[in-house]
């Protein structure tokens, strides 16, 4: 008895605090949302832009449904712990209220030596991902690129000296991916005048009197100087912003002219701030019917974003895939990340689970690529999403929950049917029509099999 109580014990406190690093990762509002600094998170985008521009703008971003997100900064030198304390997330800095002259410490051992451009741009191409958004800059302030306006940055601070961002956006032009960067916005933990909503979001340990701060100052002075050299030097085809926080409209529309000036196809994410940007952000979660603007859901593969060294709450493949075709099937991208160690290394599980995925896609990504949002909404067994293509329409059915008998039936539509096969062995299923519309006998899957994907061909537009 003595023995299975002290299993159980074990097994209590990994999944207790696996759960709170998770749950401190990122601040949560009262409602379960993420606090993004954002007040218009959840408001319809506004754009001067003509309907006929944002969508060309975001073409090849609405096709490609699936990227890599990559969290990696000088907090995953001990796998955000620092001096033996557990910082328990990217956070670190602030969860431990580090000073700044100790934060800075950690960049002069930072030396990421195994660090391979190519091989995580293989890694992100094999698991079937079409971009890559990697942090240039997070809430520490700290840079991961050569930043000639301001010297806190891995070139200048670290014995390792070379500019990731630089040989990332090289390896992903390999290998066909678009290429894109982070930018924290409204929380700089490393800037005497970045303040914030709530002040205990702002550096208040080293920078304690809040009422002095002043964001424009930090705006002018580290903001719009780094934005400049990152469209300059790297050439994203997204930039990604995060917690605009107190940045005002003017400010916005100001930073938002500065990119479209330098290359009007970069893409913008929402969270420049102010109802601005071409697309919305939602983050660890699916919202239930999808949004009115285009969206992308950004998720982790564990608990946290940053690497955790702790951090073993890995999600499933099954689970992975269920969330890909959720989000696809209500016209949203899945933004996934991963957290490479302090050598430089992506997690042999991160890995692993991203080929999976990538296995899955290799025979089933037709029913995601090039895709847009069902037309009948969710349905109970699974869910569906849809191409039109020479004046016709194909309709892929994801079956994740086939029923005990293992006959689904479709929704109702009115075109005839030219052809149905399943993905998975390009075989016809049997079908029948009754009263209801079509019932369809979905085989069991084999084992290790994530569900099966019914491609239904119509002639013609769908009529419902």
């Amino acid at each position: 008895m003595k023995t299975i109580f002290k299993i159980s014990k074990k097994r209590f406190l990994t999944v207790f605090l696996t759960a709170l690093v998770a749950g401190l990762n990122a601040q949560v509002n009262a409602d379960g949302t993420i606090d993004t600094g954002d007040k218009f998170a959840d408001s319809k985008l506004r754009s001067e832009e003509s309907p006929e521009v944002i969508a060309k703008r975001l073409a090849w971003w609405n096709d490609a449904r699936f990227g890599m997100f990559i969290h990696w900064g000088i907090y995953a030198q001990d796998g955000c712990f620092w001096n033996g304390q557990d910082g328990r997330s990217e956070h670190m800095m602030r969860n431990l209220q580090i000073p700044i002259v100790e934060y800075q410490k950690i960049a002069t051992q930072f030396n990421p030596i195994q660090f391979n451009a190519d091989e995580w741009a293989k890694t992100a191409k094999n698991a079937g991902m079409k971009y890559m958004v990697i942090t240039a800059k997070h809430h520490d302030g700290f840079a991961m690129f050569d930043s000639p306006s301001n010297d806190f940055n891995i070139v200048k601070q670290t014995p390792w000296k070379r500019d990731p961002i630089k040989e990332l956006a090289t390896a992903c032009a390999k290998q066909n991916l678009k290429f894109g960067v982070y930018y924290s916005l409204g929380r700089d933990w490393h800037d005497p005048d970045c303040n914030s909503v709530k002040g205990w979001r702002s550096n208040t340990w080293d920078f304690p009197e809040e009422a002095k701060k002043d964001y424009s100052k930090y705006f002018e002075r580290k903001v719009k100087p780094q934005i400049t050299e990152l469209m300059k030097q790297y050439h994203p085809a997204i930039i990604w912003f995060d917690t605009p926080e107190l940045i005002t409209l003017d400010q916005s529309k100001e930073l938002l002219a500065l990119i479209r000036s330098i290359d009007p196809k970069c893409i913008v994410n929402q969270r420049i701030g102010n109802r601005l940007g071409d697309y919305a952000v939602k983050e660890q979660k699916i919202p239930v019917g999808g949004e009115p603007d285009p969206w992308e859901t950004c998720m982790t593969l564990n608990g946290a974003w940053g690497y955790h060294k702790t951090d073993t709450n890995w999600k499933s493949k099954d689970s992975l895939v269920h969330s890909m075709v959720d989000i696809a099937s209500k016209g949203g991208n899945l933004l996934l990340n991963v957290g490479p160690t302090g050598e430089g290394i992506i997690p042999a599980l991160s890995v692993q689970r991203l080929e999976e995925v990538g296995d899955w896609l290799k025979v089933n990504g037709e029913a995601i690529y090039g895709t847009t949002s069902s037309p009948f909404g969710i349905l109970d067994w699974g869910r569906c999403t849809k191409k039109e293509q020479n004046g016709n329409t194909i309709l892929y059915f994801s079956v994740f929950k086939r029923p005990t008998n293992g006959i689904i039936l479709l929704p109702k539509f009115s075109n005839k049917i030219k052809k149905m096969t399943l993905l998975s062995n390009g075989k016809s299923p049997v079908k029948e029509k009754i009263a209801k519309g079509i019932q369809v006998h979905i085989p069991s899957t084999n084992k290790g099999e994530i569900g099966s994907i019914l491609k239904v061909e119509l002639k013609g537009i769908l009529k419902t």
